[in-house]
C-alpha cells in the first residue's frame, strides 16, 4: 500500500514539495537552500524509485512545463517595469558578462574535450547540460546529427542545476559580500534617476512676473516643479490654475527636486518660512489609479488644471516617488498626490477610480493571455545565414512577452497587471512545479549514468559549470564593479539557470537578480544556441 502511494505521481509531487520546503528551512552556518531544496528531495526520490525497481517512474512532463511557464511569466511581469531602464543604465555590462559566461563555457568545453579525447558530440551535450539549456541541447542534436549530445546533457545537467545553486548561495561568503549592503546600494542606484521630492514656500518678489498668469509663465516647463498652493496676502490659499495671476507679495508653495526648487526661487523670488495654510475649499489627498479608462493616458491628456482645478504634485509608483510631468503616462496602481478644491474631489475619485481593493484583487486573465502570447512568440522562426533558423523557444518567448506586456500596461480592455502578493504566490507555485519533475528525472538516471560512463564526464561537466561562473563573478565584481545582486542575477541568466535564480530570489527581497536575469537571459539563450551549433559541428 505504501509503495503504491510512493509511485502515485500526484502523491509524489506534493510529498516532494512538502519535504523540500521543510529541508529548505534548515540553516547551516547561515546557509540554507530555501525553495531550491525541493530539487534535492526530488533527486533522492527519483533515485529511491529507481533503486526499488520502478524505472519508469516520472512526474508527468506537463507539470514541469506549466511550472516553468508560470515562473518565467511572473518573473517577467515583476521585472518588466524596471527592465528597460536597467538595460539602458547597465545592460551593456550585463550582456558582456553573459557573453563571457557562454564563451568561456564553450572554450572550456573545447579544451577539455580535446585534452581528454572526448567525442565533441558528447562534449556539446556536456556544455548544454552544464548551462542547463534545453534549447541549446536541441541545437546541439540538430548540428551534430547524433543522440550522443543528449547523453552528455544528462550527465552534466544535475551538477549544472546544483552547482549554480551552491555557487550563488556561497558566493557572498566566498567574496565577503553583505547581501544587505548590496540591497541598499541597489536601492540607491535605482533611485538615482528619481531624486527625492521636496516642497518649499516662496514669496513673489520678482517685478517681471507681477500680474502674469501661471500659464503665461509656464512654470512647470521652466522649472520642472509643480505649484500646489497660492495665497494672496490676507486671503485663503487656493489651488492654482493656468489662469491664476501672481502678484508681488503672493505666497507660493512648490513641489519638486532640489534643483527644480532652486529654479523656482530664481523665477519667483525668495524662500520663506511663512506657512500657507489650507483653505476650507482646498484639499490635498492621494488618489489610486484603478480606472481602466485612464490607464495609459498622460497627465497632459487628462488636463486636470482645466477640468478639475487640480494639480498633481507627486506620483508614487512601485515604491518610487516621481515628479509628475504632462508626458507622465499613468499605470494601473499608481498613487497620485493631488491638490484640488473640495468640490472636485468626487469628480477626481470617479476619474481615477481610487479603489485599493480593485488594484489588489488579482485576475488570472493577463497570465493566461500573456502566456499564450509568449508561446506564439517563442515559435516564431528567424532565418539565420547558412539556411538555419533561430527561435526564442517556450521559455524565451514567454519571458519576452511578459517583459513587453508589463511595460505596455494595457491592451484594449486587458490590464497587464498582477498585484505583488499574487505575483509572489504564482511565482513560488510555478517554481515548485518546475523543480520537482526536473529533480525526479535526474535522480532516476543517476546510478545508471555513473555506472556506464564513470565519473570523468561528471568532473568535466562540473568544470564547465564552475569555471565560467568564477570568471564572470571575478570580472563583474572586481573589474565592472556591478552590484553583487545584479551580478548574481546576470550569472544565473547567463547560465540560463531558473533554479539558480530561485536561490537568489530566496536570499533577498530586492528585484535586482530578477531584473538582471531578465536582461541577459534572451541574449544568453541565443549565444548558447550558436555556441552549441559550432561545437556540435566539429
Amino acid at each position: 500500500m505504501f509503495l503504491q502511494l510512493l509511485q502515485t505521481d500526484y502523491v509524489a509531487l506534493f510529498a516532494i514539495i512538502a519535504f523540500g520546503i521543510l529541508l529548505g528551512k534548515v540553516s547551516v552556518k547561515g546557509v540554507s537552500f530555501g525553495l531550491s531544496a525541493v530539487i534535492f528531495v526530488a533527486m533522492f526520490y527519483g533515485y529511491l524509485m529507481n533503486a526499488l525497481g520502478y524505472d519508469d517512474f516520472a512526474i508527468p512532463p506537463i507539470i514541469q512545463k506549466i511550472g516553468l511557464l508560470l515562473f518565467i511569466f511572473t518573473i517577467g511581469m515583476q521585472a518588466g517595469p524596471s527592465f528597460f531602464e536597467a538595460f539602458k543604465s547597465q545592460g551593456s555590462k550585463l550582456i558582456i558578462l553573459a557573453t563571457l559566461s557562454v564563451a568561456s563555457g564553450g572554450i572550456v568545453t573545447f579544451l577539455l574535450g580535446w585534452a581528454f579525447d572526448i567525442d565533441f558530440k558528447i562534449a556539446v551535450g556536456l556544455l548544454t547540460g552544464a548551462l542547463t539549456s534545453t534549447p541549446g541541447l536541441a541545437a546541439a542534436i540538430e548540428s551534430s546529427q547524433s543522440p550522443l549530445a543528449s547523453i552528455g546533457y544528462g550527465i552534466a545537467y544535475p551538477f549544472g542545476v546544483i552547482g549554480v545553486i551552491l555557487f550563488v548561495k556561497l558566493a557572498p561568503k566566498i567574496f565577503g559580500i553583505s547581501v544587505e549592503e548590496a540591497e541598499k546600494r541597489y536601492e540607491q542606484e535605482a533611485t538615482a534617476d528619481t531624486p527625492e521630492l521636496m516642497n518649499k514656500n516662496f514669496i513673489v518678489t520678482n517685478d517681471n512676473i507681477h500680474g502674469k498668469t501661471i500659464g503665461e509663465l509656464n512654470i512647470r516647463f521652466m522649472t520642472k516643479a509643480n505649484i500646489s498652493r497660492v495665497m494672496e496676502p490676507n486671503t485663503e490659499s487656493k489651488p492654482p490654475t493656468k489662469e491664476t495671476i501672481l502678484h508681488k507679495g503672493d505666497l507660493v508653495k512648490a513641489v519638486g527636486t532640489t534643483d527644480a526648487l532652486k529654479r523656482v526661487e530664481l523665477l519667483l523670488g525668495e524662500v520663506t518660512e511663512t506657512k500657507i495654510p489650507r483653505s476650507g475649499l482646498h484639499e490635498i489627498r492621494w488618489f489610486v489609479v484603478s480606472s481602466r479608462n485612464i490607464v495609459g493616458k498622460t497627465l497632459g491628456e487628462l488636463d486636470l488644471h482645466n477640468n478639475f482645478l487640480a494639480t498633481v504634485t507627486r506620483v508614487r509608483r512601485a515604491g518610487l516617488e516621481l515628479s509628475p510631468r504632462p508626458s507622465t503616462r499613468l499605470r494601473f496602481g499608481d498613487k497620485l498626490l493631488v491638490s484640488c478644491t473640495k468640490g472636485n474631489v468626487a469628480g477626481m475619485t470617479e476619474l481615477f477610480g481610487d479603489s485599493i481593493k480593485m488594484v489588489e484583487t488579482p485576475s488570472f486573465l493577463p497570465v493566461a493571455l500573456g502566456i499564450i502570447v509568449g508561446v506564439l512568440l517563442g515559435k516564431l522562426e528567424v532565418p539565420l545565414p547558412g539556411g538555419s533558423s533561430f527561435s526564442l523557444g517556450l521559455t524565451g518567448g514567454v519571458l519576452m512577452a511578459a517583459l513587453g506586456l508589463s511595460r505596455l500596461g494595457k491592451t484594449g480592455p486587458v490590464i497587464w497587471h498582477l498585484p505583488s502578493s499574487a505575483n509572489a504566490l504564482l511565482r513560488q507555485f510555478g517554481l515548485l512545479l518546475f523543480l520537482t519533475p526536473v529533480g525526479v528525472g535526474a535522480g532516476t538516471k543517476l546510478v545508471a549514468t555513473i555506472s556506464e560512463y564513470g565519473f570523468q564526464l561528471f568532473g568535466i561537466g562540473a568544470l564547465i559549470t564552475l569555471i565560467p561562473m568564477l570568471i564572470v563573478t571575478i570580472v563583474g565584481h572586481f573589474v565592472f564593479k556591478v552590484n553583487f545582486l545584479s551580478l548574481m542575477g546576470a550569472l544565473t541568466g547567463g547560465m540560463t539557470s531558473t533554479p539558480g535564480l530561485s536561490a537568489m530570489d530566496n536570499m533577498t527581497e530586492s528585484d535586482a537578480p530578477q531584473v538582471a536575469y531578465a536582461t541577459v537571459y534572451p541574449f544568453a539563450l541565443v549565444a548558447i544556441i550558436i555556441c552549441a551549433q559550432i561545437i556540435g559541428g566539429l
